[in-house]
C-alpha cells in the first residue's frame, strides 16, 4: 500500500450534517455531486481537519457545529495510512459552565493526543479549493499562507514555528508602543524573534527547493498544465544558501534594533519573513503567473498541487489524500482528461466535488460516486 486511504468517514453534528457516514471497500477516486450548497465542501472540510492546522476554510471551532445541534461536533475516520490501520478523530464537546474555552480534542485509536499535529504520522492531506484561484493576483499574505500549508504537509511542526513568530512579533510591537519600555526586554524579544524567523524562513526555503525539484522531474509529464517556476522573495531567504543561520539571526537582530523608531511609528515590524512572498513564473512564457490568463493560472496551480503531492509521496512513501473542490468545473475537456490521468498515476485517494455529474464521465467507471443532498450523502443511483 503506497497511498493513505479512508475506509470509513463519520460526521456527527458537523456543518450541514446531523449524522453521516460513508464506507469504502476498495481504493479509487471519490466523487461528490449535488446542487450548490448541498454540503459537498463541508464533507471534504471534515477530512481536512484530520491534518495539522485549521482545515481548508480556517474556520473557528464554533463555526463547524451543526446549527440545530448542541454546539458539539465530531469527525472520525478509519484509515489505512502511514502507520497501518488506525482511527483518527477530532471535535469539540458541548459548551458548558465548566467548559468555557471549548477547545478542540484530537484522538488516535481513541487515545487523546496533544493536537492535530500527531495526525501527520498517519496521514498527509493536500487540497485545492476555488478560494485559491486568485492566489497569484492576491496579496503576498495569501501566497505565504498557501506556502505555509505546503510546508506543513511535509513538516508537521511548521505551524508551531509560524505561530511562535507571530506571537514574538506581537510582543515586540506592544513593547514598541510604550516609549518607556525597558530596552533589555526589547533585546530579549528581538533575540527570540530572530531565532524563530530564521527557522520559519529555512523551512519555507527547503520546501520551495524540494518542490522546484519535483516540478523539474515531471517537466515532460502532463503538458496540458504549464510549468511554473517558483522562488522565495526576501533578503533572509536569499542569504540562506550561503550564510550560517547564526549569521542571519545576528543580521536580523541588528535590523530590528535599528528599525525600532520606524516600526514604532508604523505600529508593526516592517522587515522579516512575515512579509516574504512566493514568486511564481509561467516558465514557457517567461511572465509572472499574475499576468497569465485565468485558465492558465488555474492550470499552473493544479500543476503545483500535483507536484507537491508527488513530493510528499517521495518523502514519506505514501501518497497523500487529495481534496479537490470544484476543480474540474472550469477545465476544458483536454485538461480534464489530463488531470484524471495524472491523479491515476499518482495513486492517491482523491476526493472531488462538482455540481455537474457529467464532468466526471471519464472516471465514473472507476470512482465511488456519491450524491449529497439535504444533509445526507449516499451512492448515486
Amino acid at each position: 500500500m503506497t497511498a493513505a486511504f479512508i475506509q470509513r468517514l463519520t460526521l456527527t453534528n458537523f456543518r450541514s450534517y446531523h449524522a453521516a457516514q460513508v464506507t469504502f471497500d476498495r481504493a479509487g477516486p471519490v466523487v461528490l455531486t449535488g446542487a450548490n450548497g448541498a454540503g459537498k465542501t463541508n464533507l471534504i472540510e471534515a477530512i481536512s481537519l484530520l491534518a495539522p492546522g485549521r482545515g481548508l476554510r480556517r474556520a473557528t471551532m464554533d463555526e463547524l457545529a451543526f446549527s440545530e445541534g448542541d454546539g458539539s461536533w465530531a469527525v472520525s475516520a478509519e484509515i489505512e495510512g502511514m502507520a497501518g490501520l488506525s482511527t483518527l478523530g477530532t471535535g469539540i464537546d458541548p459548551p458548558s459552565a465548566d467548559n468555557t474555552t471549548n477547545s478542540r480534542k484530537c484522538r488516535i485509536d481513541r487515545e487523546a493526543v496533544g493536537s492535530a499535529t500527531a495526525f501527520a504520522e498517519h496521514l498527509r492531506v493536500v487540497w485545492l479549493t476555488p478560494s485559491m484561484d486568485p492566489l497569484f493576483n492576491g496579496p503576498a499574505s495569501d501566497r505565504r499562507r498557501f506556502l505555509d500549508r505546503l510546508v506543513l504537509a511535509v513538516d508537521a511542526q511548521h505551524s508551531s514555528r509560524v505561530s511562535a513568530l507571530e506571537r514574538s512579533l506581537r510582543s515586540r510591537n506592544r513593547l514598541l508602543e510604550d516609549p518607556r519600555s525597558d530596552p533589555h526586554w526589547l533585546d530579549a524579544i528581538e533575540h527570540e524573534t530572530a531565532e524563530v524567523a530564521v527557522a520559519v524562513a529555512a523551512a519555507r526555503a527547503e520546501t520551495v527547493n524540494r518542490l522546484s525539484g519535483a516540478l523539474v522531474a515531471t517537466r515532460d509529464q502532463s503538458p496540458e498544465f504549464p510549468m511554473p517556476e517558483i522562488a522565495l522573495e526576501g533578503w533572509m531567504e536569499k542569504m540562506l544558501p550561503t550564510a550560517r543561520a547564526i549569521e542571519i539571526e545576528d543580521r536580523y537582530r541588528t535590523l530590528l534594533k535599528e528599525n525600532r523608531p520606524r516600526d514604532a511609528a508604523a505600529g508593526r515590524t516592517l522587515d522579516g519573513p512575515h512579509l516574504s512572498d512566493l514568486s511564481v513564473i509561467h516558465a514557457a512564457k517567461g511572465i509572472p503567473a499574475s499576468n497569465s490568463s485565468t485558465g492558465e493560472q488555474k492550470a499552473l496551480l493544479i500543476r503545483l498541487i500535483l507536484a507537491h503531492a508527488r513530493l510528499i509521496k517521495e518523502m514519506t512513501g505514501f501518497a497523500p489524500l487529495l481534496l479537490l473542490d470544484e476543480v474540474v468545473a472550469h477545465l476544458d475537456p483536454g485538461r480534464r482528461a489530463a488531470l484524471y490521468d495524472a491523479l491515476a498515476a499518482l495513486g492517491a485517494q482523491v476526493w472531488m466535488t462538482g455540481a455537474d455529474p457529467a464532468a466526471f464521465g471519464d472516471i465514473t467507471g472507476r470512482a465511488h460516486v456519491l450524491v449529497v443532498q439535504g444533509g445526507n450523502v449516499g451512492p448515486a443511483r
